[in-house]
């Protein structure tokens, strides 16, 4: 392999930058386009336990801040991918092959593993929790009009994604320290205990103060935690480069 001085790995690093932002650029204008559908796709949970209801525009600009908020949310998840492609083919060949072999799957089931836990939260979070909310709402004992703000739904809603995306990184977490040597699977079971308390702990915190909530995310984190057992090894040492 051709050895590169310290200003062409300057020069390639800047490419890879360039090619970012303008990968992230092209994103955004996509996204500023495609905003009104991705906001009739994150509100289409609660319409759907919520048929007659409405969400309140409090302020003349919200229209427009809420837009430019879904367009970079899309850029951001269009320019991820792109993001850790270039991260890896930047660092790659300065690694070793044993570096490579723990690295390279982490970028690609990393992205996975978010999309599986946004899903999860989105098909199955989503329809209970935004039931039960209303449906209380709704059995309030004096009058009331229930008439959310979409900027605070559509930032609750798109918060809970993103905790339920990094939540179901568990397994990835787990199994990444036990390739590294830093984790046994005999310490991980032996932890289990613990590891359920600070489960339900973390589900507590991160997500609203309803206990349905709060189950659906610990009952998956339980669920991914023993999953990884499976895959770590009985010991722990450490790879050999």
């Amino acid at each position: 392999m051709k050895r590169m001085t310290l200003m062409q790995h300057f020069a390639e690093l800047r490419r890879r930058v360039l090619w970012t932002f303008l990968i992230f650029a092209c994103a955004f204008a996509v996204g500023w386009v495609a905003a009104p559908w991705v906001q009739n796709f994150l509100t289409a949970p609660l319409l759907a336990v919520w048929p007659d209801g409405e969400l309140l525009y409090t302020g003349l600009a919200d229209g427009l801040m809420i837009q430019f908020s879904l367009a970079t949310l899309v850029a951001l998840l269009v320019a991820t991918p792109a993001v850790l492609w270039h991260v890896w083919a930047f660092v790659a060949p300065g690694l070793h092959a044993n570096e490579r072999r723990v690295i390279w799957p982490v970028l690609i089931l990393s992205p996975i593993l978010f999309l599986l836990g946004a899903g999860f939260a989105f098909y199955v979070l989503f329809p209970v929790a935004f039931r039960f909310f209303i449906e209380l709402n709704l059995a309030s004992t004096v009058p009331a009009v229930i008439m959310p703000a979409m900027r605070d739904y559509l930032s609750f809603t798109i918060g809970l994604l993103k905790i339920f995306g990094v939540a179901f990184q568990l397994p990835l977490v787990l199994v990444l320290l036990n390739r590294v040597g830093v984790l046994s699977r005999a310490t991980a079971v032996r932890m289990r205990r613990y590891a359920i308390v600070i489960i339900i702990v973390v589900a507590a915190i991160l997500t609203p103060p309803d206990v349905v909530s709060q189950i659906l995310l610990a009952l998956p984190m339980w669920g991914l935690f023993e999953i990884s057992l499976l895959f770590m090894r009985d010991d722990a040492a450490p790879p050999k480069i």
